[in-house]
């Protein structure tokens, strides 16, 4: 018979997992925070012992958001559009008065966007700056704070795999925001700052307004053809507490079943 003593049990559990960071203490940033993928990111670091200040641009989203990290952990954060170059300096600021310091970038404002011919000249200028500039500019305000040890994690889409009819300007963002992060992740590989891309599929969210309203969402997730939030927030997760010698550079979290 096998002996399932603690102490032999214990010895036998060394090698059943590896070495997982704690995200404790961690200080973090989430731009679009407030809804969707970012509220659940933000919401799970929190729960797991991470400072997190967050932006958006609704003060009822972001009151609602710090609600909700508030129940669970530490947040703090400000009303914010990115897509202004001025707003990104404040959102840094006010998180840098808040956190002390950076360890973790979630880069994850996004705004819809769809066919170019369908799309008014100022909305495009609007949407590409909110869906692909403020990665750039965001992304490099927050590795202007960081240090050896630190994360980012772009949220960018499957959109930029399917390249699907119909939304190609939002498919022009997500494919170069694909891009940037291969490229980037060469550049600062040897400074030990991991840079990870997460490409959700068709994802809950009142991104999907007014396509898909709640009870829609709620019937899709159901049948498991659309993800909710909290299904990207746990892929973030498991990003963020790898070895550092480990780096989970390219996530794709897609539905079981296609959506209609």
């Amino acid at each position: 018979m096998s002996d399932h003593s603690g102490s032999n049990h214990a010895e036998n559990l060394q090698d059943a997992h590896t070495e997982q960071p704690s995200l404790a203490g961690r200080r973090v940033v989430v731009t679009g925070g407030t809804t969707g993928i970012g509220r659940a990111i933000a919401v799970l670091l929190a729960s797991e012992g991470a400072r997190v200040f967050i932006c958006g641009r609704t003060p009822e989203h972001l009151d609602d958001a710090l609600a909700r990290i508030r129940e669970v952990g530490e947040g703090d954060g400000i009303n914010v559009d990115l897509a202004n170059r001025e707003d990104v300096a404040r959102f840094f600021a006010a998180a840098d008065d808040w956190l002390g310091g950076l360890d973790i970038a979630v880069i994850n404002a996004a705004v819809p966007a769809e066919a170019l011919a369908d799309t008014p000249e100022d909305d495009l200028d609007y949407q590409i700056a909110v869906d692909f500039t403020s990665y750039l500019t965001t992304t490099r305000a927050a590795l202007d704070r960081m240090g050896a040890g630190s994360d980012v994690v772009l949220i960018g889409s499957m959109s930029a795999v399917s390249r699907s009819g119909g939304s190609s300007v939002y498919v022009a963002a997500k494919a170069g925001i694909q891009g940037f992060a291969h490229a980037l992740r060469e550049e600062l590989g040897d400074d030990d700052i991991k840079i990870g891309l997460i490409e959700p599929g068709f994802t809950g969210a009142d991104f999907q307004y007014p396509d898909y309203p709640p009870e829609k969402q709620r019937e899709l997730i159901g049948k498991a053809q659309m993800l909710r939030a909290e299904d990207i927030a746990a892929a973030t997760h498991f990003m963020l507490t790898q070895p550092r010698r480990t780096a989970v550079s390219l996530m794709r979290v897609e539905t079981r079943r296609d959506h209609p």
